[in-house]
């Protein structure tokens, strides 16, 4: 099965983050990509056409969940597995303090 999520910059489409049986996949969008002007994500995900695979959700995104009495409060209000990552930021980092958020791609 495989979920993917959309990730933005200051409203701006930035890529995509992808959850597949196997793995976590980052890439950027070519239009955000093709920007010299549009800023990286993170420094641990630098602007390139390659796709970014990891066995665990990337540690950038993992950054943006909750943690301790606020992870278990959204947990249990929204109905999520605590060790279900992806669905937290899914659920969690639409509405972030800082420039990114992450929305569901539909």
């Amino acid at each position: 099965m495989e979920r993917k999520a959309e990730v933005y910059i200051n409203d701006q489409l930035a890529g995509y983050l992808i959850q597949t049986d196997e793995e976590y996949v980052f890439k950027y969008e070519d239009a955000y990509f093709s920007d010299d002007n549009k800023p990286a994500i993170s420094l641990t995900l630098p602007k390139s056409t390659k796709e970014y695979h990891s066995k665990y959700l990337f540690p950038f995104f993992f950054g943006l969940l909750s943690e301790g009495d606020l992870k278990t409060l959204q947990c249990r209000n929204l109905g999520i597995d605590e060790n279900d990552h992806f669905t937290r930021l899914l659920k969690t980092a639409q509405n972030t303090i800082g420039a990114v958020r992450i929305k569901e791609a539909i």
